[in-house]
C-alpha cells in the first residue's frame, strides 16, 4: 500500500464511524420527522393516514403553539443577557481584577453545570415552593405574615421563574469559556492601555471586547440553539407547560401532543416547526453579529 493510499485509509477510519453515527442519530431523525408530519398517527399504530399539509394547518391556528414559541424566544432574550452580562462580569472580575480565590469562584459557579437539568429543575422546584421554599420564606422575614406566593402556579410570573434557574444553570460554561478568551490576549496590549490612561471600563470596550468578540459570538449562538432545542426538560420537570399552557415552549407542547396525547403526527409537525425556527434564528444571528475579526500577530 502506497503512502498516499496509507493516509487516505487514516483519514477515512476517522471520518467514516462519525459520518456513520452523524447520519443515523441526526440525519435519519430529522427526515423520518418530516416525514411522519405529513401523516396522522398515534405513534403505536400500524398504520399511518396519510393527511398532507393538514398538521401545518392545523399549528397555525393553535394558539398554543404561537404562547410557546414566545416563551422559547423569551427564555432565548433572557439567558441570552443574563448568563452573557453575569459569565462576562464574573470573567473579567477574575482574570483583570486580581480577586482572590479565583480558582474557588470558578468551581463554584462551573458546579451547576456538572449537575443533570432534572436535578436542577427538582431543586428549584422547591426553591419557589408556597409553603417551605427558600424565597417565600425570606420574603416572609420582612413582612408579619408568612408569603405563600405560588410562583409556578402563577401565569404572571411562572415563565419569570423558569428564567432564572436557566440562567444560574448556564453562567459557569460561559465564564469559563470567555476566561479562556481573555487570559488568551497578550498582557502589553493592557500595558499599553494602562500607559495611555484608560480605565478598567475603557480597556474592556477597547481591548477585552473585540479580541473575544468570536467567543461571544460563539457562546451567544450556542445559548440560542440549546435553548430553542432543550428547554423542553426544565419547564417539563417544573411547571409540565402550565399553569393553564401558560409555560409552554415548542419542546413540552412536542411531548405533551407525542407522547400524552398520542397525536404523533402533530408532534412530528412541531419538531419541523422547530427545526425551521432554529435554523431561520442561526442565519438571521450569523447576519447580525457579523463583524471583522481581530487577529493577534
Amino acid at each position: 500500500m502506497s503512502q498516499r493510499a496509507k493516509r487516505k485509509f487514516f483519514i477515512a477510519a476517522f471520518i467514516i464511524p462519525t459520518l456513520v453515527f452523524f447520519c443515523v442519530f441526526t440525519l435519519y431523525p430529522i427526515f423520518r420527522g418530516i416525514y411522519i408530519s405529513f401523516f396522522d398517527w398515534s405513534g403505536s399504530a400500524k398504520n399511518m393516514d396519510f393527511i398532507g399539509l393538514d398538521n401545518f394547518h392545523e399549528l397555525l391556528k393553535d394558539p398554543i403553539i404561537w404562547t410557546a414559541i414566545k416563551n422559547d424566544y423569551f427564555l432565548v432574550v433572557g439567558k441570552v443577557i443574563g448568563i452573557l452580562l453575569l459569565a462576562t462580569l464574573f470573567a473579567i472580575a477574575i482574570t483583570r481584577l486580581n480577586i482572590r480565590g479565583s480558582s474557588f469562584y470558578r468551581v463554584i459557579f462551573f458546579i451547576p453545570n456538572i449537575i443533570s437539568v432534572v436535578v436542577i429543575g427538582v431543586l428549584w422546584r422547591y426553591v419557589y415552593n408556597p409553603n417551605m421554599g427558600f424565597i417565600n420564606s425570606f420574603l416572609s422575614l420582612f413582612k408579619s405574615e408568612q408569603v405563600q406566593t405560588a410562583w409556578l402556579g402563577q401565569e404572571n410570573t411562572a415563565m419569570w421563574s423558569l428564567l432564572w434557574p436557566s440562567i444560574w444553570a448556564g453562567i459557569g460554561f460561559y465564564m469559563i469559556l470567555l476566561i479562556a478568551a481573555i487570559l488568551s490576549i497578550p498582557s502589553e496590549l493592557y500595558e499599553a492601555a494602562d500607559l495611555d490612561g484608560a480605565s478598567q471600563g475603557r480597556q474592556f470596550w477597547s481591548v477585552t471586547l473585540p479580541l473575544i468578540w468570536e467567543q461571544m459570538k460563539v457562546s451567544i449562538l450556542h445559548i440560542v440553539m440549546t435553548t430553542l432545542n432543550g428547554s423542553f426538560i426544565i419547564v417539563w420537570i417544573m411547571t409540565e407547560g402550565g399553569p393553564d399552557n401558560a409555560t409552554q415552549v415548542m419542546g413540552s407542547y412536542l411531548y405533551q401532543m407525542g407522547f400524552r396525547q398520542y397525536h404523533m403526527g402533530y408532534a412530528a409537525a412541531i419538531g419541523v416547526l422547530i427545526l425551521i425556527l432554529s435554523f431561520i434564528t442561526t442565519i438571521v444571528l450569523q447576519r447580525l453579529l457579523r463583524r471583522e475579526t481581530i487577529e493577534l500577530a
